[in-house]
């Protein structure tokens, strides 16, 4: 039930913010700001579709929370947006925030519906006191940053030799946190067949036609960051399980 509520609350604001909020809504919001009847009428959304999903009648309070906090929380993204360049990094960083605080109210008053707060510090505290809870945390934080930055420096002799100049930035960066993480749930899970599998979908992508010198060494390049990625994630990996 603790759980059936806190779905119902993340499902009203995802159809509220994604599914039944259009690209013409978005553009009149930031347009016209809060003298849009769109921006108060998907307030108002928020609410309704909360106030509908949890069936709670007599719990009035709740969907109102999520109207004033809904429109509140709009209503900063508009100003940050207006007062920022319109580039997307801006845009990106305010959606991102934007998202967070929902998510904060929402979990908020979840814990409030179910009388939760009582369970929060006795569960963080379990998460640092509990032997599998801890090793699972603790590797992860390996693998986002002491691997990342160890693998940083292990390839950067041969970054040197290359031209990254047409390359997205960070995005290796991201790529080699995610595939550390993915291999690393697999390996917790025990789905070894998928860590083969994510390795072949990477060796797909990084195929090149090219036969230049530069190109193959991007290619070679990203193999030893890859393999050296696969290996740590999957030390890690094994070592944190058999602490199980």
């Amino acid at each position: 039930m603790e759980i059936t509520i806190l779905i119902q609350l993340l499902l009203a604001h995802v159809l509220t913010d994604f599914v039944l909020q259009t690209d013409k809504w978005v553009k009149k919001k930031r347009e016209y700001g809060v003298k849009s009847l769109h921006f108060w009428f998907h307030g108002l959304l928020s609410g309704i579709l909360t106030y509908l999903l949890l069936q709670q009648w007599g719990n009035w309070w709740a969907p109102l929370t999520i109207i004033i906090t809904h429109i509140a929380i709009d209503y900063w993204k508009l100003r940050h947006e207006k007062g920022k360049s319109k580039k997307n990094k801006h845009l990106v960083n305010a959606f991102v925030i934007d998202q967070l605080l929902h998510l904060l109210v929402i979990l908020l008053l979840w814990l409030t519906l179910i009388n939760g707060f009582g369970k929060v510090f006795p569960f963080i505290a379990m998460l640092f006191t509990e032997k599998n809870y801890l090793a699972i945390v603790f590797s992860a934080v390996v693998l986002i940053w002491p691997a990342g930055i160890i693998i940083g420096k292990t390839t950067k002799p041969f970054r040197q030799q290359i031209d990254m100049g047409d390359s997205l930035t960070k995005a290796g960066l991201y790529i080699g946190v995610l595939e550390r993480l993915l291999v690393f749930v697999f390996i917790i899970i025990g789905q070894y067949a998928a860590i083969g599998f994510l390795i072949a979908a990477k060796s797909i992508l990084r195929i090149t036609k090219d036969n230049n010198k530069d190109s193959k060494k991007k290619t070679e390049y990203v193999l030893i960051g890859t393999m050296l990625s696969f290996t740590v994630a999957i030390l890690v990996g094994l070592l944190t399980k058999s602490m199980f």
